[in-house]
């Protein structure tokens, strides 16, 4: 079900941060199969907390899209732009899309002129729709006094592969005309990290992506960390090993994503899923060898 815009955005206190949720859409049934070939049903439904919120009663994953917008030292911010409206995509679930996702994030106090920084934890389709929008039928940046920021390894992998048409495609709509109009910074990511600014830093979670990263946000002594894809649904918190279909190097994505997870295991760490259907938020507590995700739901 489509949120309505008159509804409140969902958001978690952090200190001083406010996080909210910016919806896009959920995805269908079939993603988490496509997805996430290794959580079969008995897989999924063998973890009982995962429903009645991450999966169905049969073991179908629920998987949305949406983006997380906070003001960080004085810094309006946007992590991941999602899938975007009216882009030509191979995939039919993201294919010409008409979402009132500007209009949210408007009415979270968002509106596209007001974004200083844009942060992408990797170059996928679904994560940097947004960064441009139709005008004349141009596709300009959304966010015209942005900086949109990704780690150089990212960049750097994609600017020497292979592309076929459909990544082609997103590059030419998405990511191009940001560079073109001299808005895209490339950040080095080292092991330890990269500040961006205070309260704010990179983390580097290669794997899905040479150069993916998660955000982690501090304030008064809290900490949340935004996953990007480096987990994509609770599941895998239970079952770290089980990877995604297009990660391009899956036993590093499953050394990052255990990394990660037990960086945060059994603190006060908020962990926001970038795919993570509702409530979206929890906190990770360890269950026996592996990890279990215990929902923090949105004010």
């Amino acid at each position: 079900m489509q949120p309505s815009l008159a509804a409140p955005l969902p958001s978690w206190t952090l200190g001083d941060i406010a996080v909210h949720r910016v919806d896009e859409v959920p995805l269908p049934p079939a993603t988490g199969p496509w997805l996430l070939p290794d959580a079969r049903p008995d897989v999924v439904t063998g973890q009982g907390w995962l429903h009645p919120h991450f999966a169905d009663r049969e073991g179908t994953l629920r998987i949305d899209s949406h983006s997380f917008a906070f003001v960080v030292d004085g810094m309006r911010v946007l992590v991941d732009t999602g899938i975007g409206n009216g882009k030509q995509r191979a995939n039919p679930a993201w294919h010409n899309l008409h979402t009132p996702y500007l209009e949210r994030l408007t009415a979270a106090g968002f509106p596209p002129d007001s974004v200083d920084l844009v942060i992408l934890t990797h170059l996928h389709a679904d994560h940097v729709g947004w960064n441009t929008r139709e005008r004349d039928g141009v596709w300009v940046p959304t966010f015209p006094h942005a900086r949109y920021l990704t780690s150089r390894t990212e960049r750097d992998f994609w600017a020497g592969y292979d592309m076929d048409e459909a990544r082609r495609q997103m590059f030419a709509d998405s990511v191009i005309p940001v560079e073109q109009a001299g808005l895209l910074d490339l950040v080095d990511v080292l092991a330890e990290g990269a500040e961006i600014t205070p309260g704010l830093r990179l983390t580097p979670t290669p794997g899905h992506t040479p150069g993916h990263v998660a955000v982690e946000l501090t304030s008064r002594g809290a900490r949340a960390v935004i996953t990007g894809d480096c987990v994509h649904h609770p599941v895998q918190l239970a079952h770290p090993a089980i990877g995604a279909c297009v990660d391009i190097d899956p036993r590093q994505s499953e050394a990052s994503r255990r990394a990660l997870l037990r960086s945060v295991a059994d603190t006060d760490t908020l962990l926001l899923g970038t795919h993570f259907a509702p409530p979206t938020a929890g906190r990770v507590i360890t269950q026996g060898d592996a990890y279990r995700l215990l929902p923090v739901p949105a004010a």
